[in-house]
Parts: structure tokens; sequence; C-alpha cells
């Protein structure tokens, strides 16, 4: 009856940042750091964890000699992140029928 979640979104950061760049498709580090309120070190492993799965797509750079780090949602990113609020109505709706 229940669905298992995808336990790379169910993390609280992680599923923070997919629903950032699912409205917005691209979003530079710092944006993100300053919406999730994540030190930079936990957002980098977070967002890590996200590239590795497939899910976002990293882009390091420099900008006038300062380093740039963009993200962007991938389709693999979309598709997990519908399946996870999916799953999540599902749940919300059990008990309604």
């Amino acid at each position: 009856m229940f669905k298992d979640l995808d336990p790379i979104l169910h993390s609280q950061l992680r599923l923070a940042v997919i629903s950032l760049l699912i409205s917005v498709k691209e979003a530079d580090f710092s944006f993100i750091k300053e919406k999730t309120n994540a030190t930079a070190g936990n957002l980098s492993v977070q967002i890590q964890k996200l590239k590795e799965a497939g899910y976002v797509e990293v882009e390091k750079k420099f900008s006038n000699n300062y380093p740039l780090t963009t993200c962007k949602i991938t389709p693999k990113g979309i598709e997990a992140f519908e399946a996870y609020v999916k799953a999540l109505q599902e749940y919300l709706n059990a008990g309604k029928s």
C-alpha cells in the first residue's frame, strides 16, 4: 500500500535543494546556501550526493577570479522529485478511502 520514499530525497536538506532547483532550474551555491540556511560544508556534501544520484548537474568555474558553483536539476532529478511528491500524496490520502 505504501510506496518506499526515495532515501536520497528523504533528507531534509537534499529535499530543500531539489525543491529550490525545480522552481528555478539553476542556482548558484551561494543562493542555495542562503535559502536553505545550511553550512557550506554540509551543503557541499548533500549536493555531491544529489550529483552522484544523477539528480543534479554541478558546474564549477571562475567569475571575476572567484569560484562559482552552479547547480541544475536533471530530467532524472525532476522525475525523482515528482515520484517522491506523488508517494507523499498517497501517504496523505491513504486514510481517506
